[in-house]
């Protein structure tokens, strides 16, 4: 029998501690941060490089876990400039096009390390396997 917690990862983008992408019992989806990493593990300078990585991340996560974006619930993104979301909601109107069907967002002042301007992390809820 499978556990019944089942650890995603994804290729190219890993976490410094021993920890797994996302974590995933059932339908349930929590990720861990997402930060706006390369697949090589560099660290854009600029938050718009950042912001399409992060999103790429998501959109890689939803794919790996069984699912697909629209299967998100919420969001949350930390910022390191509170006020600057123009990346963030380029972005995320390229994701969640239909004011109708987008899941909640929080955006949160934070003072991120190693050269990261923003984070985010997420909730779904997917398909029964």
């Amino acid at each position: 029998m499978p556990p019944r917690r089942q650890s995603i990862y994804l290729p190219g983008f890993s976490h410094s501690n021993p920890i797994p992408a996302a974590s995933r019992i059932g339908p349930f989806l929590y990720s861990g941060v997402l930060t706006g990493r390369t697949a090589g593990g560099e660290m854009p300078s600029t938050l718009d490089e950042q912001c399409a990585n992060v999103f790429a991340h998501v959109a890689e996560l939803m794919e790996a876990a069984g699912g697909s974006t629209d299967d998100i619930v919420k969001m949350t993104f930390w910022l390191a400039d509170y006020r600057d979301r123009d990346a963030l909601n380029r972005e995320w109107l390229a994701m969640f096009p239909d004011a109708a069907s987008r899941p909640a967002r929080q955006a949160m002042a934070a003072q991120l390390d190693g050269g990261s301007l923003m984070q985010c992390d997420l909730v779904a809820v997917l398909p029964e396997e």
